[in-house]
């Protein structure tokens, strides 16, 4: 397919919001093609206009958005920009279909998995009711959700996070369309489930010959799937072009650091580089960052822990779901043990017992001799604040009707930390200094800030109670690849300052390299392997551990072998 067969052209696209009487420009002048049966990406951190821009297309932006009526948006020389919203109607889901980032925010509750996928074929071909049912049969069985045919009369809440998003995936594919625009669609799922995703992608995208824009952060994930590459930031395009060119021979200073930032798997440096120090040309330090070494008693030993929930299914009936299996881990001060694992690995679980906001079914864990699994609330109060956890999202963890201010002072005050208030206020005041913050945030309120931000706020309420033990619960999985680095870097930092130890689970094994002193990689509620991080990256013993380590996304990399042998 020659590179000049244009389906999409846009065109000096400008797009603003009002707000409070002021219009705030989101994109500025962007331009790019996207050619026929062609994957080209979108990548830039949040707020850069990349979802913006590709919503123009498809016209479904709120009600705020302004675009510059100068903008022109062509398909096949078409220009959507004029089209009339009858025309949209008629074009959404036919020629242009989307696949969001969250699937359970898109699939409809209260209707079954078949119906959804039946009702675009209803709206868009003359197919009754029958033959569209037998379609989404053969829809679902395409993008590979197992035993398709029970899964047509299941609600979304009955479905894997991976399946929900098969379920768009193929709801965006019923009609054939020859534009799909995938806004972030591996996001939120585990390193396994996002490469089953963007596999399918490429595959349906080569099968039905249609383009793809593929919206991400992640340069190694685009790296990937796509053939064309455009680099956003602050609405702008700040470079684009083919991929291997981005990758080989970055222009732009950005690109450069978007590249840099992302932990590696072949590197542990001391400090993540970070975007704006790589665009001010800071030198970057490459140095190793060794282990600190186990030293003495272990802090914290646990014992064939074990958490069993039990499921009505039925009437009468019930049956015991075994989250976590005879745990048995230690954790030296100072040190960083990591888990890993997918969804329902167990590993959430694991450390909501350890800091006893989930309560064993068995084992022990001793701390200082105590064993936390069997303390009364009494007894217990004194260590909570000893053991700390953040948790994934800074958007649902934090108060929104108290202020910064009164989000740190509230633990202090329940553990008696200062004399007065004054004296709470002053050491709220000093963390968020430590953790990078102004002073000014004291009297604002969470939605006035970032989610890098929000989890810098969530990271000193923790440090308010200068704990020992972290618990970091996927708390760095929602962020772009450069806050990203930023608060892995804070986190590094304050453990080097204050001896912290961190319990660091996520299903990113790139940052759990980087991160992690020792790593315990957890299936289906056992600890299926152990050990010093690098040894288990370099030689894992497990077939699952193998299987976590080929998903990660590696870029150009993974197309090595074959641009080689080419």
């Amino acid at each position: 397919m020659p590179m000049d067969d244009k389906l999409i052209e846009i065109r000096d696209l400008r797009v603003g919001f009002r707000m409070g009487g002021e219009r705030f420009e989101a994109v500025r002048g962007v331009s790019f093609d996207i050619p026929a049966n062609t994957t080209v990406a979108l990548v830039g951190e949040s707020g850069s206009g990349k979802s913006v821009s590709a919503m123009s297309i498809v016209r479904l932006l709120p009600p705020n958005a302004e675009v510059d009526p100068a903008s022109r948006i062509l398909l096949r020389g078409r220009d959507l920009a004029q089209a009339s919203p009858e025309e949209m109607r008629r074009l959404r889901g036919k020629e242009i279909s989307v696949v969001f980032q969250e699937p359970m925010s898109s699939l409809n509750p209260v209707l079954t998995v078949g119906a959804q996928v039946a009702e675009v074929l209803r709206i868009h071909t003359d197919l009754g009711a029958r033959a569209a049912r037998d379609r989404s049969l053969e829809l679902l069985d395409e993008v590979g959700i197992p035993e398709a045919r029970a899964r047509l009369d299941a609600y979304p809440h009955e479905l894997s996070g991976g399946q929900q998003q098969r379920v768009m995936i193929a709801i965006a594919i019923a009609c054939e369309p020859q534009l799909l625009i995938a806004d972030e669609p591996t996001t939120a799922l585990d390193v396994t489930v996002q490469r089953q995703v963007v596999d399918l992608l490429a595959r349906l995208q080569q099968r039905h010959r249609m383009s793809m824009l593929f919206i991400s952060h992640d340069l190694g994930l685009v790296g990937e799937v796509a053939r064309e590459v455009v680099v956003m930031r602050h609405g702008e395009v700040r470079e684009a072009g083919p991929v291997q060119r981005i990758f080989d021979a970055p222009q732009d200073a950005y690109t450069r650091a978007l590249l840099a930032c992302r932990p590696r798997l072949d590197a542990r440096p001391r400090r993540l580089p970070v975007i704006d120090d790589i665009m001010a040309s800071k030198p970057v330090d490459t140095r190793e960052r060794p282990s600190r070494p186990a030293e003495g008693e272990p802090l914290v030993q646990v014992q064939g822990l074990r958490k069993a929930y039990r499921l009505r299914t039925g009437l009468l009936r019930r049956r015991e779901v075994e989250a976590v299996r005879d745990a048995d881990f230690s954790l030296h001060r100072g040190r960083t043990l990591g888990v890993v694992g997918e969804s329902g690995s167990g590993k959430t679980t694991l450390g909501m017992m350890l800091t006893r906001l989930t309560q064993a079914s068995a084992g022990r864990i001793l701390f200082e001799g105590q064993d936390l699994a069997t303390l009364g609330p009494r007894a217990l109060q004194p260590l909570r604040r000893r053991i700390q956890i953040i948790f994934q999202n800074p958007y649902a963890s934090l108060n929104p009707r108290f202020s910064i201010g009164q989000i740190l002072m509230e633990p202090m005050r329940i553990h008696g930390i200062g004399a007065n208030e004054d004296e709470r206020a002053r050491l709220a005041l000093g963390w968020l200094r430590k953790v990078g913050l102004p002073a000014e945030a004291f009297g604002k309120y969470p939605h006035e800030f970032s989610g890098g931000q929000r989890q810098r706020i969530a990271i000193a309420r923790c440090l308010t109670l200068q704990p020992e033990i972290i618990v970091c619960d996927e708390s760095v999985s929602a962020l772009d690849v450069s806050v990203q680095a930023t608060v892995l870097n804070l986190l590094l930092d304050l453990q080097e300052e204050f001896g912290l130890s961190y319990v660091f689970i996520s299903h990113d094994l790139a940052v759990v390299k980087y991160m992690a002193d020792d790593i315990l990689v957890m299936n289906k509620g056992e600890i299926v392997e152990r050990g010093e991080a690098g040894a288990i990256y370099a030689n894992p013993q497990h077939p699952y551990t193998r299987q976590l380590l080929a998903a990660i996304p590696r870029g150009l990399a993974a197309h090595a072998p074959a641009r080689a042998a080419a």
